[in-house]
Parts: structure tokens; sequence; C-alpha cells
């Protein structure tokens, strides 16, 4: 394969469905990067990302020798479906979901205007983000998975759509329905939004 930097990854899949073994690796080698970072981003564990990594190919090979594979060219993102799918099915497993993680890079009160937090208003912005974890909890999965990817991780709704392998008006649907929720949860369980 002359220039292999130049061909398009539908021609590599292609390649390995016919048996090159190398064209796979030309592919893990281009995107591992964005897919890695990818799975890190959820879970900053390496040697855990580094475990997921590993299933999604293990996964991503299962299906190509299987010929299950009908994404019509559309590789990263159906291979970034499956990292996903194996976050979601890790934080399953392990009973919690990546927001409710802080780092010491990131906490939510960080962008609170007062930083210097009383005891008493540092308890009672502890009690409303735990408040805001449960409401979160309450809604159907597809519906937490976008508001969390939209909110905490800042994707688009074409790049959740991607991830998640569905349109993008499917993806808008979930947030609006999501919202919606969450306005029943408010009022059902007389909670008082302030500014």
């Amino acid at each position: 394969m002359a220039n292999n930097a130049q061909t398009p990854d539908a021609i590599l899949l292609q390649n390995y469905i016919s048996g090159e073994e190398t064209a796979l690796q030309i592919l893990i080698e281009r995107h591992q990067s964005k897919i890695f970072g990818f799975i890190y981003s959820k879970i900053p564990d390496r040697s855990v990302c580094d475990d997921i990594f590993q299933d999604t190919f293990i996964k991503v090979i299962k299906t190509l020798r299987t010929k299950g594979y009908n994404e019509e060219g559309k590789f990263l993102p159906w291979v970034m479906r499956i990292a996903s799918n194996l976050v979601i099915d890790y934080f399953r497993h392990n009973k919690k979901m990546p927001y409710q993680r802080e780092t010491d890079e990131y906490s939510i009160f960080d962008f609170m205007t007062d930083s210097s937090l009383s005891i008493e208003n540092q308890l009672i912005e502890d009690q409303v983000y735990l408040d805001i974890r449960k409401i979160l909890d309450q809604l159907p999965e597809d519906q937490k998975e976008v508001i969390k990817m939209r909110f905490y991780e800042d994707l688009s709704f074409k790049e959740i759509s991607e991830i998640t392998g569905v349109s993008i008006n499917t993806a808008l649907g979930r947030m609006r329905y999501a919202v919606i929720n969450l306005r029943k949860i408010v009022e059902k369980n007389n909670i008082i939004l302030t500014n």
C-alpha cells in the first residue's frame, strides 16, 4: 500500500476484511489519540482507559471478522460509538456516572462567584450539587446521556448523534424530553430554582 496516510478509512477497512492485517493497524494508529482521548475524558484512570481502548478494538475486530460491519465508511463514528457504549457499561457496572466525579482540575464549585464560601454556604452548595445529581439520575438513560454530553462535555448535537449512533433530530428530541422531564421532577418535588 503506497501512501497509507492518504488511503481513506473505507479502503483500509476493505483491505483488512480482504486479509491485509496491516490495514487495521494503520486505522488504529490514525485514530487512537482521538478515541483514547474520548475514553480518558470520561474515565481519567489510565489503566481503565487502556482496557476500554483494547476492548473497543477487540469488538471492532470481531465485528469485521464476522462481516457485521455496515457503517458505509463511517469508521470513526462507529468506533466512537463502541467506545462510548463500553464507557457506559463500565459506569453501569461500577454504579457511578462520570459527571459525578470531581478531579483536582475540575469542580463545579470553581465556577461559582463566591470563592470564599462560608462553611454554611459550602454545605448548602454541596447539598444543591447532590440534589442536581439525584434529579438527573431520575431521567431515562438516553436522556441523561444527552444532557451529560451537551452540558458536561460541551459536545454539539452533531457530535452527540455521531457518538450515540442516532440522528441529530433524535438527539434533539431526547434533549427536549429531558428538559420536559426535569421540569416535571422539579414541580413534583416542589424544588425552587433561583438565579
